[in-house]
């Protein structure tokens, strides 16, 4: 008889970006079909919210295979809702293999529109067809009621500026709405008269709610938005999503500049870990395929391209899974000071 690998215990940080959080649908189907890692807690914004909540209503129906079952209606809804959209590939586009939608007339027309009119001039009525598509593809009572792992969205309150993190037992269709919503796309939504925007801008994800709250230190970071991009855009549209890139990718950076400033202290001696721990860190990401798709690609909800990048998650989680296993509950898997601008590279230690 086969020694069974024994699992072990993970946060997972999910990050927002449109469609290509098909991406970390891949990632999560992967890790549930693999059995080696057990979820602990899960932290999400955007996309990533709208996959914590799906895992977390399939969990609590079926386990692991639940998950994965209520992932792949989720996604499968997605394509549907958006089957009559103008907004889509044009026929060239579909020849070339480009998944872009930057040569659809439609898709600069609503970025135009975005610049001089704001989602409550454009849609008075404040329609949301997401909103009733993740309200018809996802159970929240399931969602309130899941015990298997800790679970936390972020929102950004638009007065305070501040991160708004919403836990397992509160959560809404309202809150993961907050999650997702782009201010100058939709109107902000109001939880208990407070008016909410995009938890990228604050949190994407937040890691901090899993500090001594989960049961382990180990935190994967499943990257969507590319960090760094070489060159300097030219076009409005490529300026505005490299600004989008690092507005969103601000919040993580600093946090991650936080555990590894406590860690290299501890290691020093100057911080005692009776009063403070080393958390672990992993990211799984595939920028080499991720990063060429481009801005206007998020907003592709073609099934084709949803499973294209699902497919690419399951591989490149596979194959993280083969080299890093081994070091999930001992050390990091990643040289977070060569993630932050101005250290040259250098390495910990």
């Amino acid at each position: 008889m086969a020694h069974k690998i024994k699992s072990k215990l993970v946060n997972l940080a999910l990050q927002g970006g449109g469609a290509h959080g098909a991406f970390t649908w891949g990632v999560l189907d992967r890790i549930l079909e693999d059995g080696r890692l057990q979820i602990a807690g899960v932290s999400g914004t955007s996309a990533g919210a709208m996959n914590a909540v799906a895992l977390a209503d399939g969990y609590t129906r079926d386990g692991p295979e639940g998950a994965r079952a209520a992932l792949d209606h989720f996604w499968r809804a997605m394509s549907e809702g958006a089957k009559n959209s103008p907004l889509k590939r044009m026929p060239y586009d579909m020849l070339t293999g480009n998944w872009g939608l930057e040569n659809n007339p439609f898709y600069h027309a609503l970025d135009a529109l975005s610049r001089v009119a704001s989602p409550y001039q454009l849609n008075p009525m404040n329609i949301n067809p997401l909103r009733d598509l993740v309200e018809e593809s996802i159970d929240f009572n399931m969602v309130r009621n899941c015990t298997a792992f800790k679970l936390f969205i972020s929102a950004t309150n638009v007065e305070s500026g501040k991160v708004k993190v919403f836990r397992r037992a509160e959560l809404t269709a309202d809150m993961v709405m907050a999650s997702a919503c782009l201010p100058h796309l939709y109107q902000a939504v109001e939880i208990d008269g407070v008016p909410y925007w995009d938890g990228g801008y604050m949190g994407n994800p937040s890691l901090f709610p899993f500090y001594g709250q989960t049961g382990t230190d180990d935190i994967i970071v499943i990257q969507v938005n590319p960090i760094e991009r070489k060159g300097a855009p030219k076009t409005p549209q490529n300026i505005q999503n490299r600004m989008n890139e690092i507005s969103f990718n601000s919040s993580l950076l600093k946090e991650l500049r936080g555990i590894d400033f406590v860690d290299r202290l501890i290691r020093e001696g100057k911080l005692s870990t009776d009063d403070y721990r080393q958390v672990r860190v992993h990211v799984v990401e595939n920028q080499a395929e991720l990063k060429p798709l481009g801005a206007s690609s998020k907003m592709n909800t073609e099934w084709a391209f949803l499973t294209k990048l699902r497919d690419l998650g399951r591989e490149t989680v596979t194959t993280w899974l083969e080299d890093n296993f081994a070091a999930v509950g001992e050390r990091s898997t990643v040289d977070l000071r060569v993630m932050f601008e101005g250290l040259g590279g250098q390495h910990q230690g």
